[in-house]
């Protein structure tokens, strides 16, 4: 009678122990004041280097508002994401999926530009850095971040710069496209352009509509270079945002 007595006692107190433990789990923790900070600083530091890339380097020499909006969702995104799921242990491992997945993203409507995707990969490697740096130093962490901006930085200021931009030209008159008549097609190009041209490639050549696709070689007049000099047409969402701006 003891013993079953005992017993039940372990029972009821091991029930009670659940119980204890199960409430103390479901405790709703309102506000954590360190936390909060913590993220606030990571969040402001990150976001300071991502305007910085995506705005000073990216949109000032492209003037894409689409991408411009993509960079920034896309990477904010991403850093609350892994950064708020990291207490669940699942860090590298959902970091790195996550990264592969993005790495070779393609939208339905267009493919992404070599370009575009260059910053997508970077802008995605800072939210993943930041996001689970929580055992790096501020030294440690500011080496990467202004690693990677220093090269966007380096290559968009002077190495890809340079004097001479290219653009796509569908043209009329392929008779001048010959190899004899070389200085002829390029003052006609400079005429009716009024670009200072350098030089010029012939590609296709449609003898059926009397066209073929040029690219011309001409100094820069400080505009830099834009996505639309690589491209023959333009795509509808573009044509639309043309509209809505008149």
């Amino acid at each position: 009678m003891i013993l079953l007595q005992d017993l039940t006692g372990l029972e009821d107190g091991a029930m009670d122990a659940v119980k204890g433990a199960a409430y103390s789990g479901s405790s709703i923790n309102w506000f954590d004041a360190d936390g909060v900070i913590e993220m606030l600083i990571r969040f402001g530091f990150f976001m300071v280097m991502l305007w910085f890339i995506v705005h000073f380097l990216y949109y000032r020499k492209t003037h894409r508002r689409d991408y411009f909006f993509t960079l920034i969702l896309l990477s904010v995104s991403i850093f609350f994401l892994i950064y708020l799921l990291g207490s669940v242990k699942v860090k590298i491992g959902f970091a790195l999926g996550l990264f592969a997945i993005f790495g070779v993203l393609r939208y339905r409507t267009e493919t992404i530009p070599v370009r575009e995707m260059s910053y997508m990969f970077g802008v995605i490697s800072l939210s993943v850095i930041n996001a689970l740096a929580d055992s790096l130093s501020v030294v440690e962490l500011l080496v990467p971040n202004l690693a990677i901006a220093f090269l966007i930085w380096l290559f968009e200021t002077f190495v890809l710069r340079g004097d001479i931009v290219s653009k796509l030209i569908l043209y009329d008159r392929i008779e001048l496209i010959s190899p004899e008549r070389r200085e002829e097609l390029i003052d006609d190009l400079q005429k009716r352009t009024g670009l200072e041209i350098i030089k010029v490639n012939v590609g296709s050549i449609d003898f059926l509509k009397d066209t073929a696709i040029l690219k011309i070689e001409y100094r820069n007049d400080g505009s830099g270079t834009s996505h639309v000099n690589d491209t023959l047409k333009i795509p509808k969402y573009e044509w639309q945002e043309v509209k809505e701006t008149k």
